[in-house]
């Protein structure tokens, strides 16, 4: 089965081309990552803007990598939540138009769940059940994967997702957007002990976490050492923050794997690039004989490849749309 997917929930227009849920015939992702960084930050209007003029000549450039025209697809999956609604409803309706043009079945897909299949592509033997941390710029999820569209959430941040601090971390400290990548290459060059940064606990959720007051402690940090003519040594900084960051999300994670009695682990997100976390996770795994599964660095950060793949899991357990789908900024993943 073939599917055309559609990806709009930020600042990347991406469309691709995937083959029964592991097999990519085509991916294109069109970003928006330099016009943003003038205003360090995404800016819901502008991307909406992008999206609209570029969605058409990136779908057919999916359809012509692939050696493909839409006669030779079997539906069209579309991200149609959570995200900026701007941004959704750009990629949705488009979707819409296309499926209602052609004949075709609309699949909506779940981003973040999209995320968790970018697995599936990377580890074609990769099956459910099994545990999920999923880390992005907007969300910081442990997620029991019961079936390709059955999850539960263990845990969840009650703030600041841990992209999000990064991102905050490292603008203070003058970084480009997206800040979390550069500050993890200059945490390669500092000292993760140089600085004690706090690890915050929710008190009766063990899974849960809290970002706000280490990104809080880290930006004080910084702002007292240059109100003194301090000039802040990003790279300790930038590793010692990091160090506290990978560790909350490691210790919670090993924590709801052991409980709940799961030895197949999985990561996914835009943070799951982090090689710190990839390095912790590997090593964490490894001392308690779990498998674990981390997606290739070209399928972490937003793609519509992976749409493609949770969307055919989706087809087959029955979820499809009719014309009047709409996207949602917010919708839980569990979602039924």
């Amino acid at each position: 089965m073939k599917i055309l997917s559609i990806e709009s929930s930020c600042d990347e227009t991406a469309a691709a081309v995937v083959e029964d849920g592991r097999k990519v015939l085509s991916s294109v992702i069109a970003s928006q990552v330099e016009e943003h960084k003038l205003y360090g930050g995404v800016v819901p209007e502008i991307a909406s803007r992008r999206h609209a003029e570029a969605i058409v000549p990136v779908v057919r450039k999916a359809l012509d990598d692939a050696k493909l025209n839409m006669e030779n697809i079997d539906a069209i999956a579309v991200t149609h939540a959570p995200g900026l609604i701007g941004a959704l409803l750009v990629g949705v309706n488009f979707a819409k138009g296309l499926s209602l043009a052609t004949g075709k079945p609309l699949i909506p897909t779940h981003h973040l769940r999209s995320h968790i299949a970018s697995n599936y592509i990377s580890h074609k033997e990769l099956k459910p059940p099994f545990m999920c941390l999923v880390v992005s710029g907007g969300h910081s999820h442990i997620v029991m994967v019961e079936d390709y569209t059955k999850m539960k959430v263990i845990g969840r941040t009650r703030d600041d997702a841990a992209g999000e601090a990064f991102d905050k971390a490292a603008r203070t400290m003058g970084m480009s957007y997206p800040g979390g990548i550069e500050m993890d290459k200059i945490a390669e060059l500092g000292d993760p002990n140089a600085f004690e940064f706090p690890r915050p606990v929710v008190r009766d959720a063990p899974y849960d976490f809290s970002f706000s007051g280490l990104k809080t402690c880290v930006i004080n940090l910084i702002h007292n050492m240059e109100q003194r003519g301090e000039k802040p040594p990003r790279e300790d900084i930038c590793a010692s923050f990091r160090s506290a960051v990978v560790e909350l999300l490691v210790a919670n994670f090993m924590k709801a794997c052991e409980d709940f009695s799961v030895d197949t682990l999985v990561v996914a997100g835009g943070v799951s690039a982090n090689s710190l976390l990839r390095k912790r996770l590997d090593e964490e795994s490894a001392k308690r004989g779990y498998k674990f599964y981390k997606p290739d660095k070209s399928v972490c950060t937003d793609n519509a490849a992976m749409v493609g793949s949770q969307g055919y899991y989706e087809y087959l357990s029955g979820n499809i749309a009719d014309l009047s789908l709409n996207a949602a900024a917010t919708l839980p993943i569990d979602y039924r």
